[in-house]
């Protein structure tokens, strides 16, 4: 498809199966995906049991999906380095690892965050 063009544009339902085409892709190849998946389902388990206000959800759903966000923006940004540098390049190897620092990053202030709310849930803050 030509940039700027209606022809062949995918509909607007079709773009969201492509979305989910995507992320399905990413949750089969991706380690990482897995196990944030796993500590995001832990989270809202840990949610539920101590009943949060909906303030503390709407934090805790946020990070989550901020994390995901990130997780899935770096797997694609090293999708795209990998694609446009065939060979070890020292400039590739940078892009990927500051990628990779931004969701480290992103993770431990989420963790913090959490640890925060969930702190408060249970009367300890």
């Amino acid at each position: 498809m030509i940039p700027g063009s209606q022809k062949d544009h995918p509909s607007f339902v079709r773009s969201f199966a492509f979305a989910l085409e995507g992320f399905m892709t990413a949750v089969k190849t991706e380690r990482n995906i897995k196990i944030m998946l796993v500590i995001g389902a832990a989270a809202l388990s840990l949610g539920i049991v101590l009943q949060l206000d909906v303030i503390s959800w709407i934090i805790i759903l946020f990070c989550c999906g901020l994390v995901l966000h990130a997780e899935l923006a770096n797997t694609a940004l090293e999708a795209v380095v990998d694609l446009a540098c065939q060979d070890i390049h020292p400039l590739a190897k940078r892009a990927k690892d500051i990628a990779a620092a931004s969701v480290y990053v992103l993770s431990c202030v989420a963790a913090i965050v959490g640890c925060l709310v969930y702190a408060h849930a249970l009367g300890w803050v």
